[in-house]
C-alpha cells in the first residue's frame, strides 16, 4: 500500500512540476509578444483548458477525430513555447509572424473549445439497439379449408304464359336439331334472365 501510494504521489508531483513550467513559459512568450499584465496569464490558461476538453472527448467515447485535431494543436502551443523561451528566440525581438500567432490565439482555443465541449459525440450503439422489439406472433394452427357451398335452387317466379311459349320453342329445337335446348339457347331465344331461363328449362325437363 505504500508503495502505492508513493507512485501515486510521484506521478502528481511530476504532473504539477509540468504543468507550472508549461503554465510559466506560455506565460513568458505571451508577454514577449505584446500581451501584457492580466493578457499573458490568461494564454497559459487558455492552453489547458483546451488540452482538457480535448481529452476528455477522447474518453468519451464518442467521434475522436476532431478531438485528435484540437489536442495536437494545444500541444503544439504548449511545447512551442517551451522550445521558445529555451534560448532558441530572443525574446526581446520576437519576429512578427509569432506576434500574429499569440495574437490570433484567443480566437482559435475558443473555437476550439466550443467545437468540443458543445459538440454532441456519435452516442454508442446499444445491445439489440436497432432490432425491433415486437414479438414474434406464434403462429396459429391453420383452420380446414372451407367446403364450397351448393348454390341454392333457382327460385324465380316463372309467368305461366311463358311456360307453353318455352315448350314450344323447345320442341322447335329438338326438331330441328334433333337435341334437347339447353339453358342458354332457350334464355337467348326468349330474351329473359337467367334465373327464369333455368326455373322454365326444369319446369321443362
Amino acid at each position: 500500500m505504500a508503495r502505492f501510494a508513493l507512485r501515486v504521489d510521484a506521478v502528481l508531483v511530476q504532473a504539477v512540476i509540468a504543468g507550472a513550467l508549461s503554465f510559466a513559459h506560455l506565460h513568458d512568450l505571451a508577454a514577449a509578444a505584446g500581451q501584457a499584465g492580466w493578457k499573458a496569464w490568461a494564454y497559459p490558461i487558455s492552453v489547458d483548458l483546451l488540452l482538457v476538453a480535448a481529452w476528455r472527448r477522447l474518453r468519451s467515447g464518442g467521434t475522436k477525430a476532431a478531438a485528435w485535431c484540437w489536442f495536437v494543436v494545444a500541444l503544439t502551443a504548449s511545447l512551442g513555447a517551451n522550445v521558445a523561451t529555451a534560448g532558441l528566440l530572443d525574446l526581446a525581438v520576437v519576429p512578427a509572424w509569432l506576434r500574429i500567432l499569440v495574437a490570433g490565439w484567443p480566437a482559435v482555443a475558443f473555437l476550439g473549445g466550443t467545437l468540443l465541449v458543445h459538440g454532441s459525440p456519435k452516442p454508442e450503439e446499444t445491445p439489440g439497439q436497432g432490432e425491433s422489439t415486437v414479438p414474434a406472433a406464434s403462429s396459429a394452427p391453420e383452420l380446414p379449408a372451407a367446403e364450397p357451398v351448393p348454390a341454392p335452387p333457382s327460385t324465380a317466379a316463372v309467368p305461366p304464359a311463358l311456360v307453353p311459349l318455352a315448350r314450344k320453342v323447345a320442341d322447335e329445337h329438338r326438331a330441328r336439331t334433333g337435341t334437347a335446348i339447353d339453358t342458354s339457347t332457350l334464355r337467348a331465344r326468349l330474351g329473359v334472365p337467367l334465373p327464369l331461363a333455368e326455373a322454365i328449362a326444369s319446369q321443362l325437363a
